[in-house]
């Protein structure tokens, strides 16, 4: 079997392992990746082996009355363009976003969370993708909508949709993230289930038109420093961003996942940030202006802080820092007894690409690298996954992950000794997920989220 192996992977030195952690929440240096690719084996390579098996053995008298109680075989389906657009599976209704009542004071200004731990892969569908709200959903007819470039420029221009479709296009992946997102946890554990910890996210392809082929076409006075989007929905949302992130990797979207972008996440067009804080990814796009200096406005210097335990607040902190967790097993799912199960989850940086993941069972005290199951791309959710044989006893399930500056992820502890528990956003601490003993009665089995 080994002969089938063909492995491809980027130079990686021990360097990388070992270099300095840099200073919690800054800097750092990158090192590079790997992939490995593996050829399929033929079928006289396979063979059963009992230490891997996952589900019983079936005899044949089981085999035969499985396959006879096909009801779908005894009866036509429906016809094409019954769904002219298309639906997911009655069984799988519960698979939703969601939001917490009582989180927000009302639906126009609120969020519903994504459930990650039914997700499969690195690409959010569209009719999963989070919400956030801060003036409810505008309709807004793109042959009417305008992108307006002014401020600090050479050349004050006005965007049809038409026009920026002429620009040359671009299409990435990335995750887009809610900086509150986990903000329940900061005091302790206050729900069970991933899409409730960490729901404030998605990941996506996005399609649109490079920021600064458009900023170029402007014209950027020397004095222009900043760039301020605004958004046409009925909050105005807007935010500060300085030049050179803004001419980096940002692009106007117009298209998420092969289609035009939904009127939750922002049609016409939004900005798209990679790596940053959500609510820099202005929805509703309809004017750029250049400044010399940030916006003043009172949502901006009091709302998207950071509160710090000597009494200060941390402004402009962007990159959403290293992160993962664990979506199976996790609070949203039973254990089926001892066993074979692999253990699966997502990881991501808003600082480039994830560099490695280590899975602990034992509440940290020991920890094995897990492989990537998905392509490693920069500021996009990577897919982990570990093997691991549970013997019914009770457990305590943490990934851990290093992106390629070499920041690790860290524990909550640390974290809240950093930033304190007044705090809103931001928090990327590990999470625990407690796998209560197979023998403790009803409980046995049970998935509980838990700090530790």
């Amino acid at each position: 079997m080994t002969d089938k192996i063909i492995e491809k992977v980027a130079i990686q030195t021990d360097e990388s392992r070992n270099q300095s952690r840099r200073a919690f929440l800054k800097g750092g240096a990158a090192v590079a990746s790997g992939v490995l690719f593996t050829q399929a084996a033929s079928a006289s390579d396979i063979k059963f082996n009992p230490k891997k098996a996952v589900a019983p053995y079936a005899n044949k008298k089981e085999i035969t009355d499985v396959l006879a109680d096909q009801k779908s075989r005894k009866a036509l389906g429906f016809g094409v363009r019954k769904y002219p657009y298309g639906l997911p599976s009655p069984f799988e209704r519960e698979v939703q976003r969601r939001t917490l009542e009582w989180l927000t004071p009302d639906s126009m200004a609120s969020i519903t969370m994504s459930p990650l731990q039914s997700l499969h892969g690195i690409i959010t569908p569209n009719g999963l993708h989070f919400e956030r709200f801060h003036g409810g959903v505008p309709t807004i007819d793109p042959d009417k909508h305008r992108l307006v470039i002014h401020g600090l420029v050479e050349r004050p221009l006005i965007f049809t949709m038409d026009d920026l479709k002429r620009f040359p296009s671009v299409s990435r992946i990335h995750f887009v993230e809610c900086p509150a997102n986990g903000a329940l946890e900061w005091k302790g554990v206050q729900l069970n289930s991933v899409q409730w910890t960490h729901g404030m996210m998605s990941c996506v392809e996005y399609t649109g038109v490079r920021l600064s082929d458009l900023l170029k076409e402007a014209g950027i006075k020397p004095e222009g420093k900043w760039i301020i989007p605004e958004g046409a929905d009925a909050s105005g949302m807007s935010r500060s961003i300085p030049l050179e992130l803004a001419m980096d990797d940002c692009f106007v979207a117009y298209a998420q996942n092969g289609e035009a972008l939904r009127r939750e996440q922002g049609y016409p067009i939004r900005l798209v940030v990679p790596g940053c804080e959500a609510n820099m990814w202005v929805k509703y796009l309809r004017r750029i202006m250049v400044h010399d200096v940030p916006m003043q406005h009172r949502e901006e210097t009091s709302k998207y802080t950071e509160l710090m335990p000597d009494g200060t607040a941390q402004r402009f902190s962007w990159y959403m820092e290293a992160n993962s967790v664990i979506t199976y097993p996790s609070p949203d799912f039973h254990m089926q007894g001892p066993g074979k199960y692999y253990v699966r989850g997502i990881a991501w940086s808003g600082r480039g690409k994830v560099d490695h993941v280590d899975v602990s069972t034992d509440g940290g005290k020991n920890w094995q690298e897990a492989h990537f199951t998905s392509a490693v791309l920069d500021k996009a959710w990577t897919r982990f996954e570990f093997e691991w044989d549970w013997d019914g006893k009770e457990a305590f399930l943490m990934s851990r992950v290093t992106d390629e500056t070499g920041y690790v992820q860290p524990p909550m502890p640390q974290m809240r000794n950093l930033e304190g528990t007044n705090n809103v956003y931001h928090r990327t601490a590990m999470v625990t997920w407690r796998i209560h003993d197979w023998n403790n009665g009803k409980d046995g089995g049970r998935i509980q989220n838990v700090q530790y």
